[in-house]
């Protein structure tokens, strides 16, 4: 598999603050690699480190198989969570502007412009101020301009912040779009929600060091633990079918519905063996459902900072 950045024992500090500490990540090319991790942590001072804003104090970083050099930043886009607009100028005049500065010539600068001006539906805002603009509004300028240039990796930090529903949801599907297309995309977000949606890969750093990475389905898969919902149907809500359940598997919960004559339990295994449970069930009533629970991103999230917390 070929990277398209390689960070080797990335470390830095702030005078006795330490930001980062060993940091050793691999992103995928052409992949969506979620930057995950709480407040403070160090994802803002390692994005910067990549768009070469600061240095590290030890540890190399290689961008397509090459050592991080100054001619990289062309190649690299970057939408930061705190935006920047000169607010009085007006949009078409500050996007050129900015596209100009990323080294397109005017007239590739403009058709490109235009282009996505009209994909996003936002073609009448041309020579609108800035400071006539809702935040969202500015938000969906500095998108484009992040992406104008046809980077080979885009870094994204909170790039739903300020949208709408439905202009977050056009916001994402380009950025799925962008993928598809071949772009590969570091995406730093407090919404798990985002990241199932959108990260392959995920990296969770906590207090400057990295607890956590790899691809998110085989997170999941490592931090199963054998936890089933079943819908069992059964003729009447006997309390006898808990106690027996109970005899074999840890019972976490349980909920009678009159209506449907069936039990909504959750049940934990002490091993992956379906086909026993499934045995057992059927002896109490019809089974309706058995499905595993996979752990979500922010599940994930919380126990693997909480265990740092409390054991680290």
């Amino acid at each position: 598999m070929h990277h398209i950045l390689v960070a080797e024992n990335v470390s830095k500090s702030y005078g006795d603050y330490q930001a980062l500490k060993n940091i050793s990540l691999e992103i995928p090319e052409n992949t969506i690699y979620g930057l995950l991790g709480p407040n403070g942590a160090g994802k803002t001072t390692f994005i910067r480190i990549i768009n070469q804003i600061t240095y590290p104090d030890s540890g190399t970083v290689f961008f397509n198989g090459k050592p991080l050099a100054p001619e990289h930043v062309a190649s690299i886009g970057y939408l930061p969570e705190e935006r920047g607009l000169y607010k009085s100028m007006k949009v078409g005049e500050q996007a050129l502007y900015l596209a100009l500065l990323k080294g397109l010539s005017k007239s590739e600068a403009k058709s490109r412009l235009m282009e996505w001006f009209e994909r996003v539906e936002i073609g009448e805002w041309w020579n609108k101020k800035i400071q006539e603009l809702s935040k969202g509004m500015a938000q969906k300028i500095q998108f484009i301009v992040t992406v104008l240039h046809r980077p080979k990796l885009l870094i994204f930090d909170e790039p739903f912040s300020g949208f709408d529903p439905i202009n977050a949801g056009v916001i994402k599907d380009e950025i799925l779009r962008l993928k598809e297309e071949g772009t590969s995309i570091i995406f730093s977000t407090h919404r798990m929600e985002s990241v199932e949606e959108l990260c392959e890969h995920i990296a969770l750093i906590h207090r400057s060091e990295k607890i956590l990475d790899g691809k998110l389905s085989e997170i999941k898969k490592a931090f199963k633990n054998n936890i089933f919902n079943t819908n069992l149907g059964v003729l009447e809500p006997s309390k006898n079918v808990l106690q027996a359940l109970g005899e074999k598997f840890s019972v976490l919960s349980s909920e009678y519905n009159v209506e449907d004559n069936h039990w909504s339990i959750s049940l934990q295994l002490p091993s992956e063996d379906t086909k026993g449970v499934l045995t057992e069930l059927a002896k109490y009533g019809n089974v309706l459902k058995l499905e595993e629970v996979i752990p979500s991103a922010n599940d994930i999230f919380i126990k693997t900072v909480n265990g740092k917390e409390h054991y680290g």
